[in-house]
C-alpha cells in the first residue's frame, strides 16, 4: 500500500493522489494486455493470409489439366519462323520451306495535280468494294512484232524488263524466240513470257483461183510444210481440193499437225486460217516457176508470180508476284513493248468471297477531292486503308487503297454507281474503277497472296502470316522464306517444375501454421495462434485433401502418391523424382486429369466449356430434347437464273432483334449494283450484311446460301432464342421481288439434361442449374440429333480444388475473414471498456483531489491556529 506523506505542514495533494490514481489504474494494463494480444492474433492471420495467398499463385500453372499436356515446339532458324504448341499437337521432327509471305493488295490511282481540288461534278456516287480472289495472270500484253523483227531479229540492249537486260540478236526474228530470251532471265526479273499463237490473215484465201501449169512448177507451203504441188503443164489444184486433203486423212495433214500448225475454215469459203500456237513465225508461201495461173489472191486464169506472207505474233509478260513490270531498253518497241511500269491482269476472273465483309461509301460535291475520299474510306470501316502520297511530278497526287487483310482472297474489286436514274460521276469512275475482269481503272502495286510453305513435302497456305493447323496443334508465325526444321517435344521439365514450386509452396504454407500454431521448445514459447480452432481446421482441411483420392477421375493416377509425393513424418511433402519421372514417361497425359479440373465427354459434337467451385465430380448421361438451331429468311420464290441489283438499292435488315425491339439491330444495307446468278447474289448479300458496322461491331453476322429448291436462304451466324433476322423494303425494287412471301423463323437454344439434372439453355451451350450436382458445368453441343448424346464426366484434381479452398479461405465470407471480423470485434469491445474504464478513473481522480484539497486547508487552519498558540504560550510563559 502506498504511504501517504505531508510536506511543510502542507498537504502533498498532487502526489498523494498519484499514488492513489496508480493503484486505481492498474485494471487498465488488462485491457491493454488483452489489446496486443488481439492485435498478434490479427497480424498472425495477416501473415496465414499472405502464406495462403502464396500457397494459391503456385496453384495456377496446375489447375488446368490442358496445360499438362502442352508441348514446347522449337525452330532450327528462329528468323524464318517462330512456333507455339497445345496439347493437340504430336512430338516430332518437321521440315518447313516457306516460299512466299502473306501480303495484302494496294491499289494506286493515276497521278493528279491537287489532292484539295474537286474531282468531277459532284454527282452522288456509290463506291462499293468487294473482297474476293482473282483468277488469271497478271503482266502486260505485248502487241504484233513488225516485219522488220522477222527478216532482222531483235538488236541487243532493245529490251531490258525490271532492270535486266534481255539477251536478244538477229536470230531473235519471232514471238516464240522473244519469250524463249525473256525466259532465260526470269529468275531475276520474276517475270515470264508466253509468246501468242502466229495466226494467217483471215483474208487470206478470200480468193483462190484453181491453179494450172503450162511450162512452170507450183507449190504451196505452210510452215514449211508442202501442202500441195504441181508439175510442168498440169492442173488440179483447187479450194476444194485443198479442203480435201487438209480434212484428211493425208500425209500433209499429218506433217502440219506435227509441225504445232492447226487450221480453221476452208479455202472455198474464203476463210481459211492457219495457227501455229507455239508462236514461231509462220510463213504462207507459193513457190512458183515458170508460168503459172491462179492461187492465193488469183482468179483462174490470173498468172501467178508467186507469193509469200509470215505471220508473226505477240509475247504476254507475267509477273510471279502480280507486281508492276517495268520496261526499258534502247528500243522495246521492237519486242512489242512500251517503256514505263504497269501491269494488269490479263483475262482475269473475280470471284467474291462471301466469308469477308463488303462495304460501300457514297461521295458527292462535299468529298469528292483526294483527301475528302481518303477520309470518307477511312471513317466507313470499310476493311480498307485509303492514303495519300506524292511522287514530286507535276501530277504528284495518288490516292492509295491497301486491304487490311492479307490473303489471296482479299483482292479488291472498286465499282461505282449512281442513283437509280443517273450514272456513277465519270471523272470518279475513271480515276476509281477496279475490276480484275474488266476495266482496270488503278495499278497494283502489292498484290493479294497467300503464304506458302510446305511441311514435310507438303504443300499449305494461309492466308496470313500466322498459320495454324499446318501441322495439328502448332501454330506457325513466318517473317521470311526460307527452310527450317521444327521440333515437337513435350514439355516435361516445366511440369516437374511446376509440381516441385508446388510442393515447397505447401511446404512453406505448413511451415507457417507450424509456427503460428505450434509450440518452440527451444524458446519455450507457443505460436500466437497455438489452440486456435480456425487456424487448426485450416490445417486439416488442407492435409485432409492432400491424402484423399480424386472421384470422379479417369486415368492412370488417383492420388498424389501415384506420382511420387507423399508426406514424410515431419508433416512436409515430398517429391520421389525418380517415381515422377516414371509417371512422366509412362503416362504423361494422366498426370495433368491429377492436378486440374477435367471434363471428357463421349461425342465428338459435344465439349466441355468449363465448370464452377460448385461442380460436383462424376459421370452424367446427357439428353438433349431440342437441337439449338439458328434463326433464318426464307425467299418466297426461287432466285432467278440472273438477278440485276439497280444502283443506289438497300435494305432494311433486322439481326437478332430483342424483345422488346431495339434499334441497334436495325441497319440500312447498301446492296453493291451488278448483275449476278444466284451463287454471286448469295456471297454479295452475306458480305454485305457483315460489312455493316452496326452488326460487324456487335457482333452479329450472316450465312447466305442457295437451297435445294433454289430459294436464297440469309441465317444468322447466332445460335437460339435470340437469333432471329428480317427484311424490310429499302430502296430498289429486288427486295419486293426476292423476298414476297418470304418464311422468316427464330432459332432455338438447345435443350436436355446433365445425369437427369435440369439445365439452362443458351443457344448451343447447356449449363448446370444451382442447387444440382451439375451446377455451373457448362458444355456446348455443336451438331448432331436429339436424343442420347453419351455422357459427360467431370473431375477435380488437387490443384483446382486446393485452389477453391484457399479461394473460399480468403474470400470476405470465409474462414479467416470470419475469424478476423471476430478479433477486431472483440479489441473493439476491449477498446470499449477501456474508454469506459478511463472514464471512471477521471471522476475518481476528480474526488481525490476535492477530498484531499479539503484536508489540506482543514490541515493548514489546525498549523496556522496551532502556531498562533504556539506564540501565545510563548510570551505567557515570558512574562511569568
Amino acid at each position: 500500500m502506498a504511504t501517504i506523506t505531508a510536506s511543510g505542514g502542507v498537504l502533498d495533494v498532487s502526489s498523494i493522489v498519484s499514488q492513489l490514481m496508480a493503484v486505481e489504474q492498474q485494471p487498465l494494463a488488462k485491457f491493454q494486455q488483452k489489446q496486443a494480444s488481439y492485435q498478434a492474433s490479427l497480424s498472425a492471420y495477416g501473415s496465414l493470409s499472405g502464406a495462403i495467398g502464396v500457397f494459391q499463385s503456385s496453384l495456377g500453372a496446375l489447375t488446368k489439366a490442358a496445360d499438362f499436356n502442352a508441348l514446347s515446339a522449337t525452330p532450327s532458324k528462329p528468323d524464318i519462323l517462330t512456333a507455339s504448341a497445345t496439347s493437340k499437337a504430336v512430338a516430332g521432327n518437321y521440315k518447313v520451306s516457306v516460299t512466299q509471305l502473306a501480303q495484302a493488295q494496294t491499289l494506286t490511282t493515276p497521278g493528279i495535280a491537287s489532292n484539295k481540288s474537286a474531282i468531277g461534278l459532284g454527282g452522288k456516287t456509290t463506291l462499293s468494294f468487294q473482297f474476293g480472289s482473282v483468277s488469271g495472270g497478271f503482266g502486260l500484253a505485248g502487241t504484233g512484232l513488225g516485219s522488220s523483227v522477222a527478216t532482222n531479229g531483235i538488236s541487243n540492249g532493245s529490251l531490258t524488263i525490271n532492270g535486266t537486260a534481255i539477251a536478244t540478236d538477229s536470230t531473235t526474228t519471232s514471238a516464240r524466240a522473244l519469250a524463249e530470251a525473256i525466259n532465260a532471265k526470269s529468275t531475276t526479273t520474276g517475270v515470264t513470257a508466253t509468246a501468242t499463237p502466229a495466226t494467217t490473215d483471215g483474208t487470206l484465201f478470200s480468193t483462190f483461183g484453181d491453179v494450172s501449169t503450162a511450162t512452170g512448177t507450183y507449190a504451196l507451203k505452210v510452215g514449211g510444210v508442202e501442202i500441195a504441188a504441181l508439175g510442168a503443164d498440169a492442173s488440179g489444184i483447187s479450194a476444194a481440193s485443198l479442203d480435201a486433203t487438209l480434212a484428211g486423212p493425208s500425209t500433209e495433214l499429218t506433217a502440219l499437225t506435227n509441225a504445232g500448225i492447226s487450221f480453221t475454215g476452208t479455202a472455198a469459203g474464203g476463210d481459211l486460217v492457219f495457227t501455229r500456237a507455239d508462236g514461231a513465225n509462220l510463213e504462207i508461201e507459193e513457190v512458183v516457176t515458170g508460168d503459172v495461173m491462179g492461187g492465193i489472191g488469183n482468179a483462174d486464169n490470173a498468172v501467178n508470180a508467186g507469193f509469200s506472207a509470215t505471220a508473226t505474233s505477240t509475247v504476254a509478260l507475267n509477273a510471279a508476284n502480280a507486281s508492276p513490270i517495268t520496261i526499258a531498253g534502247s528500243n522495246p518497241a521492237a519486242a512489242g513493248l512500251t517503256a514505263g511500269t504497269g501491269g494488269a491482269y490479263l483475262g482475269g476472273a473475280f470471284t467474291q468471297d462471301a466469308n469477308v465483309a463488303s462495304g460501300t461509301v457514297t461521295i458527292d460535291s462535299t468529298n469528292n477531292s483526294l483527301e475528302g475520299i481518303r477520309d470518307a474510306v477511312n471513317k466507313a470501316g470499310l476493311g480498307v486503308t485509303a492514303t495519300i502520297v506524292s511522287d514530286g511530278s507535276s501530277t504528284p497526287y495518288h490516292l492509295v487503297f491497301t486491304s487490311n487483310a492479307t490473303g489471296a482472297n482479299s483482292s479488291m474489286k472498286i465499282s461505282l454507281s449512281g442513283t437509280e436514274t443517273d450514272p456513277p460521276d465519270a471523272a470518279l469512275a475513271d480515276l476509281l474503277g477496279y475490276d480484275p475482269s474488266g476495266t482496270q481503272k488503278m495499278t497494283q502495286t502489292s498484290a493479294a497472296q497467300d503464304t506458302k510453305l510446305t511441311v514435310n513435302g507438303i504443300a499449305v497456305t494461309s492466308k496470313s502470316n500466322n498459320v495454324s493447323e499446318a501441322i495439328q496443334g502448332v501454330s506457325l508465325t513466318v517473317t521470311q522464306t526460307g527452310d527450317s526444321t521444327l521440333a515437337v517435344s513435350r514439355n516435361t521439365s516445366q511440369v516437374k517444375t511446376n509440381v516441385e514450386g508446388f510442393v515447397k509452396a505447401y511446404n512453406d504454407l505448413a511451415g507457417s501454421l507450424k509456427k503460428l500454431t505450434g509450440y518452440n521448445a527451444d524458446t519455450k514459447s507457443a505460436g500466437v495462434l497455438q489452440g486456435d480452432s480456425t487456424a487448426q481446421s485450416i490445417q486439416s482441411q488442407m492435409r485432409r485433401m492432400l491424402t484423399s483420392n480424386i472421384t470422379g477421375i479417369s486415368g492412370a493416377f488417383s492420388s498424389l502418391s501415384d506420382v511420387g509425393i507423399g508426406f514424410t513424418k515431419d508433416g512436409t511433402l515430398a517429391l520421389d523424382s525418380t517415381k515422377f519421372q516414371k509417371a512422366i514417361d509412362t503416362n504423361f497425359a494422366d498426370i495433368g486429369t491429377l492436378f486440374g479440373a477435367v471434363g471428357k465427354t463421349t461425342d465428338n459434337q459435344v465439349s466441355f466449356t468449363s465448370s464452377s467451385s460448385a461442380t460436383k465430380p462424376g459421370t452424367y448421361d446427357l439428353e438433349i430434347t431440342q437441337m439449338a438451331t439458328q434463326g433464318a429468311l426464307t425467299s418466297g420464290a426461287a432466285v432467278p437464273a440472273s438477278t440485276t441489283i439497280a444502283a443506289n438499292t438497300t435494305w432494311s435488315v433486322t439481326l437478332n432483334d430483342t424483345t422488346p425491339s431495339s434499334s441497334k439491330n436495325m441497319a440500312m444495307v447498301t446492296i453493291p449494283a451488278g448483275t449476278y446468278t444466284p451463287a454471286e447474289l448469295a456471297k454479295v448479300v452475306q458480305s454485305s450484311i457483315n460489312g455493316t458496322t452496326a452488326f460487324s461491331s456487335a457482333g452479329n453476322s450472316v450465312t447466305a446460301s442457295i437451297d435445294a429448291d433454289g430459294k436464297l436462304v440469309v441465317s444468322s451466324a447466332k445460335y437460339g432464342s435470340t437469333s432471329n433476322i428480317a427484311l424490310a423494303a429499302g430502296t430498289g425494287t429486288t427486295t419486293d421481288s426476292l423476298f414476297s412471301g418470304s418464311t422468316a423463323v427464330a432459332g432455338l437454344d438447345v435443350e436436355g439434361t446433365l445425369g437427369g439434372h435440369p439445365v439452362t439453355g443458351s443457344g448451343q451451350t447447356m449449363t448446370g442449374k444451382a442447387g444440382t450436382d451439375v451446377e455451373g458445368l457448362k458444355i456446348e453441343i455443336s451438331g448432331g440429333t436429339a436424343g442420347p448424346r453419351g455422357t459427360v464426366s467431370f473431375s477435380q484434381g488437387y490443384a483446382y480444388q486446393l485452389n477453391n479452398l484457399a479461394t473460399t479461405m480468403l474470400g470476405k465470407t470465409g474462414q479467416i475473414a470470419s475469424r478476423t471480423d471476430g478479433i477486431n470485434q472483440s479489441i473493439k469491445s476491449v477498446q470499449k471498456q477501456s474508454d469506459a474504464f478511463t472514464d471512471k478513473l477521471a471522476g475518481i481522480e476528480a474526488r481525490y483531489r476535492k477530498q484531499y484539497a479539503a484536508l489540506d486547508v482543514m490541515l493548514s487552519n489546525m498549523q496556522t491556529t496551532s502556531n498562533y498558540l504556539t506564540q501565545q504560550l510563548s510570551a505567557l510563559a515570558a512574562n511569568s
